[in-house]
């Protein structure tokens, strides 16, 4: 054994149980040296002679919460052999001479889960999870998931669950026969007490352990298993677009049901090098541990004090305010809700209701929740009880003028401690910040909508922001169960920043002839979560045009810029609002091609003289994924994103950009910049001003380096 496990004899029940507890926090991950202590421990206790029964357990917050992902990366970089991997431990487990019951609290995911499931019995209190989630990583179950999982949940639900890599609650896991047993109470205590007595039962029986190996009943045969893996597979393909590793999956779960165990093994192995050797688990696991990443700020310690945040006060009730509001109160946080009007008021406190209905219908929240939520809420028309607030936060529409008024209102309505945030997605924080008394207390928070759903959250930093009012924030975006990066001062920022050149281009591209079903076809083929066009109309295209003329004052003279969206909202196509923009909306907002759209764009081309042709969906795909890179290469010259990680993990949490692909920058890398900066230097030739490459970009290309190569050099 070692310091991360230990093996207890509890005093105070029957001492014919001994307890195996894991102790490797935060997660009691696998890492090296846990699996060599849980195998002491069940040595230790099967020689003893007055041990019947092993409870197997976690201390802290969770059971097992998986594998150490560290050392995927390890293997796959050739720095480590794979070797057997868990096997030994579970192989001892599952061939342990008395009883092992695994007992469950937190989480007991992939190879946590796989531990489990070599048990002989699981027990868990109710609010635990489990799951197979190792697809999220572009990898598959590896030691032994695919092949346990059937045998116990049945063929369907093991493959769902595998392919997916979606948790499910202990409920469900008892109802498939995962678990033998929920117990009562909800705290590591009486999950150890109830296992105890399970344990009990288990040696009063006098029944042989089962080995979950060597059930066969749940796995069907060929003819019965057909129409259930061509149903997963499809869900797959649709969860999970592009992905290859959820196939895998599937293969393996497939495989458990037509072969012996040990050749299902093998199989399983071979699969799980494939995918790990990927370039979509590289990039799946580099945004994993990118997520950890971007809470580092270099200048701002983890010891900075943190101001108390207990209320929130919020101006404007809208699409936003409302979706803002949300977030803290179901962070437990009570919210003060304003409006101009008792009638605006009244509307944002029934889009809030209405939102939380929905979540109630799909089974995310329970009834008595959203009670509890709503109760959270107040709404109010003035600015009486801002003195309260601990932050203070502006949601109204994108006008400079609008927000300056907000601004000098919250100014004088809160205390001097509180945080001033302006949900902004583009103008200019120190701006906002200059009509205020103190601008050190002033700070960007852009929720992206729908921003009770969206996981990224802008921390937009002004010139005198204080650095506990940085810390705070950040910390704040975890409490909303946010993913929160830190970026600069600028129009845009970083993600509006680099999705105007994305949204230029494909606008650029229809004017030149593509259709627009063709642009938004290539962009979602290569992965995006909406094409760019779709995604203007899910938006708002009147919000779009709105944002230009806050920003027509700054772009350059005499340069080619976008005319096919300022004429739709000309027309009134406002988007999926009005039911029409880029396309008609049927039933349900479903997208339709609308023919009268195009000859629309062919009159404006004709009228600026624009050529129309042809155009691939490689020349799609490329002008406009590398007008982000191009763009977030002149983001990290200026300073305004700290480390390309940043802008990747904007791109991957708030623009639906494909995780296995990275994010923009890693993407790039991937690529090879020396490519990417010669397609760019074309365009720049074809199509002139925009496509100026960025110079650390030529830079980068010139001396056959990396984004990342470079940020590893300035570390």
């Amino acid at each position: 054994m070692s310091e991360l496990v230990s093996l207890s004899r509890p005093a105070d029940v029957s001492s014919d149980v001994a307890v195996v507890t894991v102790r490797n926090p935060p997660v009691n991950a696998l890492s090296p040296g846990v699996p060599e202590g849980i195998t002491a421990a069940i040595d230790q206790a099967v020689a003893d002679d007055s041990v019947r029964a092993i409870v197997l357990i976690g201390a802290g917050r969770t059971f097992i919460a998986g594998a150490d992902i560290r050392e995927f990366a390890k293997v796959r970089a050739g720095k480590k052999e794979r070797g057997e991997g868990l096997h030994p431990l579970l192989f001892k487990l599952e061939d342990c001479p008395k009883p092992v019951i695994a007992a469950i609290h937190g989480t007991a995911f992939g190879g946590g889960l796989e531990t489990a499931m070599a048990c002989h019995y699981r027990v868990a209190i109710r609010s635990a999870q489990v799951g197979q989630p190792e697809v999220k990583l572009g990898i598959i179950p590896g030691a032994g998931g695919t092949l346990r999982l059937p045998r116990l949940a049945g063929v369907a639900k093991a493959a769902e669950m595998c392919a997916t890599g979606d948790p499910i609650s202990a409920q469900d896991a008892l109802d498939h026969y995962i678990l033998d047993r929920i117990v009562e109470g909800d705290d590591q205590e009486s999950l150890l007490k109830g296992a105890l007595a399970f344990a009990a039962e288990v040696i009063a029986s006098g029944a042989a352990a089962p080995k979950v190996r060597e059930k066969d009943d749940l796995l069907g045969d060929a003819a019965t298993n057909a129409p259930i893996f061509e149903n997963v597979r499809a869900l797959a393909h649709k969860k999970r677009r592009g992905q290859i590793a959820p196939l895998k999956a599937i293969d393996s779960v497939e495989a458990a049901t037509k072969m012996p165990f040990e050749e299902a093994r093998a199989l399983t192995a071979k699969l799980f090098m494939e995918c790990l050797q990927s370039p979509q688990s590289e990039a799946l696991i580099y945004a994993f541990f990118g997520e950890r990443e971007v809470r580092k700020i270099p200048d701002v310690p983890p010891d900075t004090p943190i101001r108390r945040v207990a209320k929130v006060a919020i101006v404007g009730a809208g699409t936003m305010g409302g979706g803002i509001a949300m977030n803290y109160a179901n962070a437990g946080i009570p919210v003060l809700l304003k409006e101009m009007s008792e009638e605006a008021l009244e509307k944002g406190m029934a889009r809030i209701r209405a939102n939380y209905d929905r979540s109630v219908q799909r089974g995310r929240f329970t009834s008595q929740f959203v009670s509890e939520r709503m109760y959270l809420i107040q709404p109010t028309t003035s600015y009486e009880g801002f003195q309260d607030a601990d932050i203070a936060v502006e949601a109204v529409f994108e006008s400079m003028e609008l927000k300056k008024a907000v601004f000098r209102d919250m100014d004088a309505a809160t205390k001097p401690e509180a945080i001033l945030a302006t949900n902004t997605s583009t103008l200019d924080v120190d701006e906002i910040a200059s009509v205020t008394s103190d601008p050190s207390r002033v700070i960007g928070t852009h929720f992206f909508s729908p921003a009770n759903v969206m996981r990224l959250l802008e921390v937009v930093r002004g010139k005198e922001t204080a650095k506990d009012v940085v810390a705070t924030s950040m910390q704040l975006a975890t409490r909303l169960r946010k993913v929160g990066v830190l970026v600069g001062n600028c129009h845009g920022f970083v993600g509006n920043r680099m999705f105007g050149p994305y949204v230029r281009e494909s606008q650029f591209l229809v004017e030149e002839g593509a259709k627009i079903t063709d642009v938004d076809k290539a962009l979602e083929d290569f992965g995006m979560a909406m094409g760019p066009l779709a995604v203007g109309d899910l938006a708002g295209i009147d919000i779009g045009w709105r944002i230009r003329q806050e920003a027509k004052h700054s772009q350059p003279e005499g340069v080619r810029q976008p005319l096919a969206e300022d004429k739709l909202y000309e027309m009134g196509r406002y988007g999926q609002k009005t039911g029409a923009g880029w396309y008609r909306y049927g039933e349900n907002r479903r997208r339709i091609d609308d023919p009268e759209v195009q000859p629309v764009i062919a009159a404006l081309a004709k009228e600026a003289e624009i050529a129309q042709r042809a155009v691939s969906a490689e020349e799609i795909v490329e002008r406009t994924i590398y007008a982000l890179v191009n763009e977030g290469a002149r983001i990290l010259e200026e300073g305004i994103a700290l480390r390309p990680v940043d802008i990747d993990i904007v791109y991957l949490t708030g623009y639906g950009f494909p995780s296995y692909k990275g994010g923009p920058m890693w993407y790039a890398d991937w690529v090879g910049l020396d490519k990417v900066h010669s397609r760019v230097r074309e365009f720049e030739q074809q199509h002139g001003h925009w496509w100026k490459p960025a110079p650390l970009l030529s830079e980068l290309a010139a001396g056959g380096k990396t984004f990342a190569q470079w940020q590893r050099e300035r570390s």
